[in-house]
């Protein structure tokens, strides 16, 4: 299933501690090595997927384990057919597990209907896409204030936050232009712009450099990745290309719908520098919402 182009925006808390194994055995399906871990920020439990196509059963995941803590960027690798796409619709809540669960902060978002899930898409998530999903009857600035409408942020204030996110990923000329009098690179950074203006805590991105050029690919990477860092925000990455991991504290690589690899790295530091724009963002932007909102203890219940 695709990202949709009504799905970006911020998330929830720390749930219960406990450990599970960082490696995991795709035949024996148990951990192999690496120091147990602490229940993540976004924690998935015993995932397992599978797709019925005629008489058939396709395992696209099958007992995933996964913690990723807040404010850690992930990269999930693998080729085409690993099941990373299907992971990370899993993680996103774009679909619902045979088996298992995934949680951010303390809801079960397994368990949502789909009204809730939109809500809380909405409020706690942001993504940024291959295809960018620009909404072409909009310009740059109404496709970035989008997603605050849904947080009831006034017209005024979307405006401005808009406008001073656009000028931070080089935009601020381009604010009027709607997606088909961009270019591709444009297009991602009003994409970026948009998945980022609402400050929130978990950013999905899924092969956000597909359709790049070299040059433009590593600018965006290292937009994305200082964003991340600046307001302590989670990011996990899908991709089948290992440069773009290297810009991640950890790569997880799947194949054949299980864990192969789960390792920690030291990331890429040379993430460019932040434009004069970029440096007054803080100002501009909406406040953040707070890791738990009261909505979370009666959504992680249903």
């Amino acid at each position: 299933m695709e990202l949709q182009k009504d799905d970006f925006l911020p998330a929830p808390v720390i749930a219960a501690e406990e450990t599970v194994g960082l490696e995991i055995d795709k035949n024996e399906k148990k951990p192999l090595s690496g120091p147990p871990q602490k229940r993540g920020f976004v924690s998935v439990r015993h995932l397992r997927k599978v797709y019925r196509i005629g008489d058939e059963k396709v395992v696209a995941l099958g007992d995933i384990n996964l913690e990723i803590q807040q404010g850690q960027i992930v990269c999930i690798i693998g080729t085409s057919g690993s099941g990373k796409s299907t992971l990370l619709n899993q993680l996103a809540g774009l679909e619902k597990p045979t088996k298992g669960s995934v949680y951010i902060g303390n809801t079960n978002i397994s368990r949502l209907d789909e009204n809730r899930l939109a809500s809380f898409r909405q409020r706690h998530l942001g993504f940024v896409f291959q295809s960018y999903n620009l909404l072409p009857t909009l310009s740059a600035l109404e496709n970035v204030a989008l997603p605050m409408i849904f947080r009831g942020v006034p017209k005024s204030k979307r405006d401005k936050a808009a406008m001073a996110m656009l000028a931070a990923v080089g935009l601020k000329k381009r604010a009027h232009h709607r997606p088909t009098q961009m270019s591709g690179g444009q297009q991602q950074r009003a994409g970026i712009a948009r998945a980022f203006v609402t400050r929130p805590k978990v950013i999905f991105a899924d092969e956000p450099t597909g359709n790049l050029d070299t040059k433009t690919t590593i600018s965006i990477m290292q937009m994305m990745v200082r964003f991340a860092r600046k307001y302590h925000e989670t990011l996990v990455i899908v991709t089948h290309d290992p440069e773009i991991a290297e810009y991640a504290d950890r790569v997880v690589t799947l194949i054949d719908g299980a864990i192969t690899s789960d390792k920690e790295q030291t990331p890429i530091y040379d993430v460019g520098e932040a434009s004069p724009e970029e440096t007054l963002l803080e100002e501009a932007l909406p406040v953040a919402a707070e890791p738990k909102l009261q909505g979370d203890a009666e959504e992680s219940n249903q």
